[in-house]
């Protein structure tokens, strides 16, 4: 009979926000941010469906980092963009973004920074006839790995978008588009990128969106060692949406408002799961909410590396 790995234990705290969603965790100089793209409601595409949730400002999308501990936001920047991944690296902070302020852009754009306040836009990937979303950005050995979500071209997206396609780099500058076959779920649906590599091991782990039906979804994990042939866990989903455990508030900043709006929601989705470790501990943070512009951000943990956690759904522990 298989033997199947015992899934890692995690904890949902609760829902800390309500105006963003899609964020990263991440550690710079020893202290942990989360950083966020704040999406203006008016450049939105209507047929999106989103415009009436999304975080009402007058400037166009732009991207931004919060202190967790603090709560406190830094200066905007990277006006007119949006999506985005963050990746600290020593000194430097690098983010990748679209290059459009709008769903689907056919580029992407990269800006760096010491200190989260002055930034230079530094490189630029241009895609013609792409439609680009979500981004996440993984290091094994000295080449960096740009993972894309992407819905057009249908030759590089397939039939059931959205799908991922790579990117590599050995200076976070000069991007190599990997051929076609690098690519990651064009056999259905898949969205929520994240890219992840630990100390050790030779796999690049892979968080994904799996869709269910009436349109319902929860976060799973795929690995592989050459982005061409991939192993699912058999133990997914990672997170799979819970009424009572998403709704729970574990921020001391949401309103009467807020706290209102989530009691209401409809939950039916987890999704967008980013991770990154602090402390020892493996922090969390994914979307819950109905996937049609009802969202919410909560945060999770795993009391163990992350290393431990990602080996921890593919295997079995003697």
């Amino acid at each position: 009979m298989r033997k199947f790995p015992k899934k890692p234990l995690i904890r949902k705290l609760g829902t800390i926000a309500t105006h963003v969603v899609e964020t990263t965790p991440l550690v710079f100089h020893d202290r942990l941010y989360r950083f966020e793209v704040i999406r203006r409601r008016e450049l939105v595409d209507p047929e999106c469906n989103f415009a009436g949730n999304w975080h009402d400002l007058e400037e166009k999308p732009c991207l931004r980092f919060m202190d967790v501990r603090t709560n406190t936001p830094t200066p905007f920047f990277a006006d007119g963009h949006s999506f985005g991944f963050a990746y600290p690296e020593g000194d430097m902070m690098y983010v990748v973004t679209g290059s459009k302020p709008h769903w689907g852009s056919d580029g992407l754009v990269f800006y760096r920074s010491t200190d989260l306040v002055n930034w230079e836009q530094y490189a630029a990937i241009d895609l013609p006839g792409w439609k680009t979303y979500n981004m996440n950005i993984a290091k094994m050995g000295d080449t960096y790995t740009l993972m894309v979500e992407i819905s057009a071209p249908v030759e590089e997206a397939g039939a059931y978008p959205f799908t991922f396609r790579f990117f590599q780099s050995k200076d976070m500058t000069n991007w190599t588009k990997l051929p076609s076959e690098y690519v990651f779920q064009k056999d259905r649906y898949c969205g929520s990128p994240s890219i992840y590599t630990v100390e050790g091991d030779p796999h690049y782990y892979v968080g994904y969106l799996e869709g269910y039906p009436e349109y319902r979804f929860g976060n799973s994990l795929a690995r592989s060692k050459d982005l061409l042939h991939w192993e699912y866990s058999p133990i997914n989903p990672v997170l799979m949406y819970d009424e009572v455990e998403d709704k729970k508030i574990a921020s001391p900043f949401l309103t009467p408002e807020e706290r209102k709006r989530i009691d209401e929601a409809l939950d039916i989705n987890n999704s967008d799961m980013e991770l990154c470790e602090f402390l020892g501990r493996t922090i969390i943070y994914y979307s819950w909410g109905d996937q049609r512009g009802t969202e919410f951000l909560a945060e999770a943990c795993y009391e163990g590396s992350m290393k431990d956690f990602l080996q921890g759904f593919f295997e079995v522990k003697e």
